[in-house]
């Protein structure tokens, strides 16, 4: 599995995060070539890159140029503009959520509803590229999971276009709600809203750097300078190894729900597995006055917990639900790429305990592309590359 640890010892931002990225071995050619594709005026920004230090730390330091300033774009806007481009599927969701995060976030602070959230800093060009450059980048790397450390809050005061606010900023706030947060740091606004937005869109937990296989290290540089630290964020790209039936302890978690809509239900599963639940699954039962319900169940590790039950609970009409302790053995699973009729397919590996390989699936994200892209079914090219059989060990 490929990880991504952000080490926010400074703080985020959402240029910080671009150039730690592209610091791993990323080209801003390809990266203006995919943000070619929002509807974008070429002549509205100017994108470079150059290297920096902060402290004697080398570190990568990303500007946007906006040539049209005092941009105001509404929520709905940005969110068609991401939609309706042709980036990926995997850039629109990613970019589309670290938006919804931020609309909501607004929206509470400014007692508005999601519809009227106008955005101002966020809303403009920058701030634009800095979030769906984020999620090209993350696409391009292929990263399955990102974790974070804690972050600093800051203090003092940070001036916008809604006046002189206090640190971190309201929005900012809101959006670090359930991340570990500490104020060992100086004076300065450390986590921007596009920083904090990414991590509560994007983040599968938060902590200690997990056991990992480092494979790259790229360091963004932030614009203030501090006196406390080096104002960068570090980006460790690596690869979790997962061992022959490697055992682990789970938590299962429950609630019987009757009242809640099949559209409201499958919504709640989306939000748990995008906030890292290792699987979500429904029951069918019958309740009390004999009405038909469900039991909705999810798996995670025990410190997901409390951030998942609490997305459970202000999700769906659930007012309770229970939990235990569960053992569960793993095989060891890898993916590997090979060339095929179709191109380049990412196949999913299963290995037994003795090291034998006995079963080999194409992904099926690889195979929905393809039949995207050539319209044949995609029950046809999951098939097709199926019958190829198992390569000899």
């Amino acid at each position: 599995m490929s990880v991504l640890y952000l080490d926010c010892q400074a703080g985020i931002s959402g240029d910080m995060t671009v150039a730690a990225l592209l610091d791993l071995g990323i080209s801003l050619e390809y990266l203006k070539t995919e943000l070619g594709k929002l509807e974008l005026p070429e002549d509205s920004y100017h994108l470079s890159i150059s290297c920096s230090e902060r402290q004697h730390i080398s570190a990568m330091k990303f500007d946007v140029m906006v040539h049209t300033q005092n941009v105001q774009r509404c929520y709905a806007e940005i969110d068609r503009m991401i939609t309706e481009s042709e980036l990926s599927d995997a850039v629109k969701n990613k970019a589309s959520r670290i938006f919804r995060r931020l609309a909501e976030a607004e929206a509470k602070v400014h007692g508005v509803a999601i519809e009227q959230v106008h955005f101002h800093e966020v809303g403009a060009v920058d701030s634009i590229i800095d979030i769906v450059g984020t999620a090209i980048c993350l696409d391009y790397l292929q990263v399955e999971q990102i974790f974070a450390s804690a972050l600093p809050l800051g203090n003092g005061f940070v001036d916008t276009a809604h006046g002189r606010l206090p640190v971190p900023a309201p929005a900012t706030a809101v959006l670090m709600k359930g991340m570990p947060v500490h104020n060992m740091c100086g004076p300065g606004e450390r986590v921007t809203p596009t920083g904090a937005a990414i991590l509560a869109a994007l983040a599968s937990g938060f902590g200690q750097q997990p056991v990992m296989q480092l494979v790259n290290i790229g360091c963004g540089a932030g614009n203030k300078v501090f006196e406390d630290c080096p104002n960068v964020l570090r980006a460790f790209l690596g690869e979790i190894i997962e061992k022959n039936e490697t055992k682990e302890e789970v938590i299962v978690a429950e609630s019987n729900i009757d009242d809640s809509t099949p559209e409201v239900l499958g919504y709640a599963m989306e939000r748990l597995f995008e906030q890292g639940a290792l699987d979500v699954y429904f029951t069918p039962i019958q309740m009390k006055k004999n009405r038909p319900g469900v039991i909705m169940s999810f798996l995670c590790r025990p410190p997901q917990l409390q951030k998942l039950s609490r997305l459970l609970l202000q999700e769906t009409s659930a007012i309770g639900l229970r939990y235990f302790t569960a053992n569960r053995i793993i095989l060891e699973r890898c993916t590997v790429e090979r060339r095929t009729e179709f191109g380049m397919i990412r196949f999913k590996q299963v290995i037994d305990d003795s090291g034998k390989m006995y079963r080999d699936s194409p992904e099926y994200e690889d195979c929905r592309r393809v039949a995207r892209e050539t319209g044949i079914p995609c029950r046809e090219i999951f098939e097709r590359l199926q019958q190829k059989g198992i390569p000899e060990a």
